[in-house]
């Protein structure tokens, strides 16, 4: 089992790759690329789909610079322009001008002096195809790492249900005397009334039938089965286990609906806290 969720960063010579997701209902991936060589692109995406079935992806590069940045010191087009003022001074003090002392600064912004730097080639595509498979790898590994972490807090959460199943079988019982002394009471009433219609005792049965819970828990249990095995499988499971949280809401208000005993009414609705908290974390499994 994956969570979604996953992050991972790789540091190299003029390189800084991150990669994140979060949970999504289908593969979305988002891609922050400088212009590259043309292959980079289809390489990430083949390896994210070939990775993850779910989540939102985000995979980023930057680049910068190893070698000096910015304009480059020209010096040819220095001496020129020392000598050039030199030969001015010379001739202005020859001619009696007076002239201001020449600065360095002065001198360094001559036009000329400084030239643009060549802009640094892109690493090949082999390298960044290398350092794609170890950001891809670190992420998978950061998503099985939380995977695991949420695997044990779902599986307390299912055993949990299960608790509070026996504690409804347990119920049985006692519900069983409180539905039949409703029953008698009500029949009782009718006696009462003088009211000894046939299809009214009939309604009064089917009702007693329909009041049975045993289908729901027995349903509950299957459920319970199918997620444990679905926390021990391989690959996605996400969908399914959301599937199975849908079941287990319906078959608590079902029990609730039928419960006609406070006790089973509370461990019905205790379920349904259990079963909105198992369903918050299953949105995050792949």
């Amino acid at each position: 089992m994956k969570s979604m969720t996953g992050y991972a960063a790789r540091d190299a010579e003029g390189r800084r790759w991150e990669m994140r997701s979060v949970n999504a209902r289908g593969l979305d991936l988002r891609l922050r690329l400088p212009d590259m060589p043309a292959g980079l692109e289809p390489a990430v995406r083949a390896s994210v789909t070939g990775t993850a079935a779910r989540g939102n992806v985000s995979v980023s590069l930057r680049l910068t610079a190893t070698g000096p940045s910015g304009p480059v010191l020209n010096a040819e087009a220095l001496a020129r322009a020392v000598d050039a003022m030199a030969q001015a001074e010379a001739v202005a003090q020859a001619r009696g001008l007076p002239l201001a002392p020449s600065t360095a600064a002065g001198v360094l912004s001559v036009r000329g002096v400084w030239e643009a730097g060549e802009a640094e080639a892109p690493p090949p595509l082999e390298t960044l195809r290398a350092d794609l498979a170890d950001l891809v790898a670190a992420w998978d590994a950061d998503r099985a790492r939380e995977g695991a972490a949420l695997r044990e807090v779902l599986s307390a959460q299912i055993d949990e249900i299960a608790r509070l199943r026996q504690a409804a079988i347990d119920l049985a019982p006692a519900r069983a005397d409180h539905i039949a002394e409703t029953f008698r009471a009500a029949a009782a009433r009718l006696e009462a009334a003088q009211i000894a219609d046939d299809r009214v005792r009939q309604e009064i049965a089917a009702l007693a039938v329909k009041a049975d819970i045993a289908e729901e828990l027995d349903r509950l249990a299957v459920h319970i089965d199918a997620a444990r095995a679905l926390l021990d499988a391989d690959g996605p499971v996400g969908r399914r286990l959301d599937f199975l949280t849908q079941e287990f809401v319906r078959e608590t208000n079902t029990i609730c609906s039928k419960s006609g005993l406070s006790e089973l009414t509370a461990i019905g609705l205790e379920l349904k806290t259990v079963i909105d908290r198992l369903r918050e974390q299953v949105q995050n499994v792949e």
